[in-house]
């Protein structure tokens, strides 16, 4: 595991969205796709709404890597599948940065959306 750079954390973690195209088999990016992102400690972590089966998650499963760009940074990054003990942390960032939006916030901590937590780390 690689640690992020404390600078590059606390911008991409401030941002908004994030833009996050993965690898195909070949190598190549996908089209980037516009998510919400949370920090839980010093951990960066997006999830499917549709689950598992979202097709940008499925996506990040050929190669397990990609690129990302928020908050002015764009890195290379591969995905690691988040364990239920991170769960209650990224469910927790969620509502913190997110809460606001009352009726969408919801659909990023279901069962289904839990099980797509992936752990975003620097290569």
């Amino acid at each position: 595991m690689t640690d992020w750079n404390a600078t590059d954390l606390e911008k991409i973690a401030a941002a908004e969205e994030l833009d996050l195209a993965s690898e195909r088999a070949d190598g190549t990016l996908r089209h980037p796709v516009t998510m919400w992102m949370v920090r839980s400690g010093d951990h960066l972590y997006v999830r499917s709404v549709k689950g598992t089966d979202g097709p940008w998650y499925r996506g990040t499963r050929s190669r397990h890597q990609g690129r990302i760009d928020a908050g002015g940074i764009r890195t290379d990054v591969t995905f690691h599948a988040a364990g239920p003990g991170e769960y209650a942390g990224v469910d927790a960032a969620y509502r913190k940065k997110y809460g606001h939006y009352t009726s969408i916030v919801e659909h990023v901590l279901t069962a289904a959306a839990r099980a797509s937590t992936l752990r975003l780390e620097p290569r």
